[in-house]
């Protein structure tokens, strides 16, 4: 019975993720497996939890532990969770009813604490932001894509303007159009990303431009912006990654800053579209030399950490975590380009570590809370109690 009750103490983190057919379930399963780890080592159970076997009724839950004798995924009956983290890897799964349905039931719930309940929209994230003084001067001119002479207006304005999928991810879809003006000519430039190359195409007519950019597009939303100059390290662009994650205060922290450099051939700085990892300071001075570099690294945490608070007020959610893409153009100046829910695991090993650490920390602070109200409440019924026991009979 003692063990029981220490069992049930401990605080319990569930993953929740999408079930494969294919797979035991979708996602990063190496990362799952060393978020795991480390809350082995801050007494903390964590478990992944397929949307299949999703159930908060009764005493226990179905959960998968990694076993790594066998390197295998153990099934079995888990503790409920005190606290989930949302993990399901794609929208089109996030979106289906059934996973919608689990959603909603763990932002009900009032016995667990849920936190990162969808993915991002990046039209949604532009008008967040802009509702607030403090993080307007970080956007870029922004505005959905819906008309030909909309787009010729921020081309004549701006001369490059980015077209970006309102729901991609890793760079998936993005194309460049650049307006060149010579001797009353006009020459309109479309640069279409493929894996990790682009594609160039050029147009005299921008209706010629626009019918080419809708068959792209296949009726998906995407918004246009107002392309940036950003600082380069021997003539390749490069960005900013931040890890953004609250700590063991429920406080929003950097987890680390990061690099991306864009590929020779790519119009952005993904990774898995030909970009690569690099140090920030190194690219930075480079630019703007060593000083100057620190300074500005230390403005783009700030901007994350003003940018976290203000997407999290304006969802109305309880959010753990997000990872930015922000820009520095010649001028110094910030940029926010794009934020994620549901970050990919970094690379660089020392953000790593604090990513898992910070994790854990805030679910430990999520359970901590919990109990607390959990106290609180028992507080006030007794205390109500104890008056009603002192009044006289009638």
């Amino acid at each position: 019975m003692d063990a029981i009750l220490q069992q049930k103490k401990q605080p319990t983190l569930a993953i929740l993720t999408y079930a494969d057919k294919t797979r035991i379930f979708r996602g990063d399963q190496k990362n799952f497996v060393d978020l795991i780890r480390t809350g082995e080592e801050h007494d903390v159970r964590v478990y992944v939890m397929t949307t299949t076997d999703f159930k908060l009724s009764g005493n226990h839950a179905v959960g998968y532990t990694y076993n790594p004798m066998t390197k295998s995924w153990d099934k079995k009956l888990q503790p409920l969770p005190n606290i989930i983290y949302n993990r399901i890897p794609y929208r089109k799964f996030e979106l289906l009813p059934e996973v919608q349905q689990i959603i909603q039931s763990c932002m009900r719930n009032g016995q667990i604490r849920f936190f990162n309940p969808s993915f991002f929209n990046k039209w949604t994230l532009y008008e967040w932001l802009n509702q607030s003084k403090r993080t307007q001067p970080y956007i870029p001119v922004t505005e959905q894509l819906s008309n030909v002479s909309a787009l010729d207006d921020l081309l004549k304005a701006h001369e490059t303007v980015y077209l970006k999928p309102i729901r991609g991810k890793a760079g998936k879809g993005i194309m460049k159009v650049s307006l060149t003006e010579k001797s009353k000519s006009r020459i309109y430039e479309l640069s279409i990303q493929d894996k990790t190359k682009s594609h160039i195409s050029r147009y005299s007519d921008v209706h010629k431009l626009w019918s080419q950019i809708r068959d792209l597009t296949d009726s998906k939303d995407y918004i246009m912006q107002q392309g940036i100059s950003l600082a380069s390290f021997k003539d390749r662009p490069f960005d900013l990654r931040v890890l953004v994650q609250k700590n063991g205060k429920g406080e929003w922290s950097i987890a680390g800053v990061g690099a991306r450099l864009a590929g020779k051939m790519s119009i952005t700085t993904h990774v898995p579209r030909g970009g690569s990892i690099d140090d920030p300071l190194k690219l930075l001075a480079v630019s703007f030399g060593t000083q100057a570099s620190k300074r500005i690294i230390s403005k783009a945490k700030q901007a994350a950490l003003t940018i976290a608070r203000q997407i999290e007020k304006a969802s109305g959610h309880t959010l753990g975590e997000m990872s930015m893409d922000l820009g520095v153009d010649n001028e110094k100046n910030i940029w926010f380009f794009e934020a994620n829910s549901k970050p990919m695991k970094f690379d660089e090993p020392l953000i790593r570590k604090k990513s898992l650490e910070n994790l854990i920390r805030y679910s430990l602070f999520l359970s901590n809370m919990k109990h607390k109200s959990l106290a609180k409440k028992s507080a006030v019924v007794k205390k109500r109690a104890a008056r009603h026991s002192k009044k006289p009979a009638r």
